[in-house]
C-alpha cells in the first residue's frame, strides 16, 4: 500500500525525546513584585534614619543631663510613687469593674440602674475633674461617720485627715477605673456563649460557682488583653495625681525642672523613658497571660518572640540551603 506524498516521517526527522532517566533541572521560583511595599519600606527607613539622626546629633537634648536626672534619688522617689498608686488602683478598679458588672446583669431593677449610673457618670467625667474634686472634698463634708442611716454616729472621722495626698489619688483613679473595668468585665461575660450558662444551671450548680468555675475563665480569655490595655492607660493617667499634690514621677520630674529650667527637655526624657519601660513590662506580662488562657481555646500555642526568633533564624538558614543547591 502506497504512502501519499510527504506523509511518512522517518525516524532521523522525528523530534528528540528526553531520556527518563535524565534528571529534570530544578527551575527557581521568582517571587511576586511588590514595587508599593519596597516604596513604603525606602520612605519608612529614612523617616526612621532621620529621627535616630536628629537624636543623635541635636545638642538640645542634652543626652550627658539625660544620663545624670536617669537614677536620680528623686527621680527613683517619683517612680516608686507611680508603681504604688498604680497598683493599689488597678486592684480596688478592678474589684470595683467586677461588682459592677455582676450588677448589671443582675435581676434587680434597682442594681442595674446603680451600675448604669455611676458607669455613665465615672466615664463621662474627666478624670481630672474627679482628682480635683475629691481634693476639695473635705469643703463639702468635714467629717465622715459610720453608724445607723439618717441616725446616731458610732464612728466619726475628721475627712481632713483621712483624705490624704495618696488616698485622694488612688481613690479617684479607683474611681475611674472601676467604671471601665466594668465595662471590660461584662464584655467578657456576655462573650461567653450561652450554652456554657444553661449547662451550669443544668448542673444544678449555684450561681456564685456557675461564675467562678465555668463563666469567669472563659471570660478571662477575653477581659484580659482589654483590661490590660486599661493598666497601660492607667500608669499613664497616674501622671494626673500631681495635681493634687502627690509627687510622682511626673511630679518630680516637673518640679525638677521648675527648679532647673535648663533641663527641662532631658528630664521629659526621663520621664518618656521610664513610662515607656513600665508599659513594655506590661505587654509582656499580658503577652503571656493571653498566651495561658488560650491554652483551651486553640490547638497550637502561639509561638512565644524566642520561638519565633528561633524558627526565622532556621528558615533563613534552610533558605540558605537550598539556594546553594541550586
Amino acid at each position: 500500500m502506497s504512502e501519499p506524498p510527504g506523509a511518512a516521517v522517518s525516524l532521523a526527522e522525528a523530534p528528540p525525546v528526553d531520556s527518563p532517566s535524565k534528571p529534570v533541572r530544578a527551575q527557581r521560583v521568582q517571587p511576586l513584585r511588590r514595587p508599593g511595599r519596597w516604596i513604603a519600606t525606602a520612605v519608612v527607613l529614612v523617616v526612621v534614619a532621620q529621627i535616630l539622626h536628629g537624636l543623635a546629633t541635636n545638642p538640645f537634648y542634652q543626652w550627658d543631663r539625660f544620663r545624670y536626672w536617669f537614677l536620680r534619688p528623686t527621680v527613683l522617689d517619683g517612680l516608686l510613687v507611680t508603681l504604688e498608686v498604680a497598683a493599689l488602683s488597678a486592684v480596688l478598679g478592678l474589684l470595683g469593674g467586677v461588682l459592677l458588672a455582676l450588677g448589671r446583669q443582675s435581676g434587680s431593677p434597682v442594681l442595674r440602674a446603680v451600675s448604669w449610673t455611676y458607669t455613665w457618670l465615672f466615664r463621662s467625667v474627666p478624670l481630672i475633674v474627679v482628682l480635683i474634686f475629691l481634693y476639695n472634698f473635705s469643703a463639702l463634708y468635714k467629717t465622715l461617720s459610720l453608724g445607723i442611716p439618717f441616725g446616731p454616729a458610732f464612728v466619726t472621722f475628721d475627712e481632713s485627715r483621712l483624705a490624704t495626698d495618696m488616698t485622694v489619688a488612688v481613690v479617684g483613679l479607683s474611681l475611674n477605673e472601676a467604671a471601665y473595668a466594668a465595662e471590660v468585665v461584662r464584655g467578657g461575660i456576655l462573650s461567653v456563649d450561652q450554652g456554657q450558662h444553661e449547662a451550669a444551671a443544668a448542673l444544678g450548680l449555684p450561681r456564685r460557682y456557675q461564675f467562678t468555675r465555668i463563666v469567669l475563665p472563659q471570660a478571662l480569655r477575653s477581659i484580659t488583653p482589654n483590661y490590660v490595655n486599661q493598666l497601660i492607660g492607667l500608669i499613664k493617667s497616674t501622671s494626673l495625681v500631681f495635681y493634687v499634690s502627690l509627687l510622682d514621677l511626673f511630679g518630680s520630674v516637673q518640679t525638677m525642672g521648675s527648679t532647673y529650667p535648663g533641663d527641662i527637655v532631658p528630664l521629659l526624657l526621663v520621664a518618656t523613658v521610664w513610662y515607656l519601660l513600665l508599659t513594655s513590662a506590661v505587654s509582656v506580662v499580658q503577652y503571656y497571660v493571653e498566651r495561658y488562657f488560650a491554652r483551651g481555646a486553640t490547638r497550637t500555642l502561639p509561638p512565644t518572640p524566642l520561638q519565633k526568633a528561633r524558627a526565622s533564624l532556621a528558615e533563613f538558614r534552610a533558605r540558605l540551603r537550598r539556594e546553594a543547591a541550586v
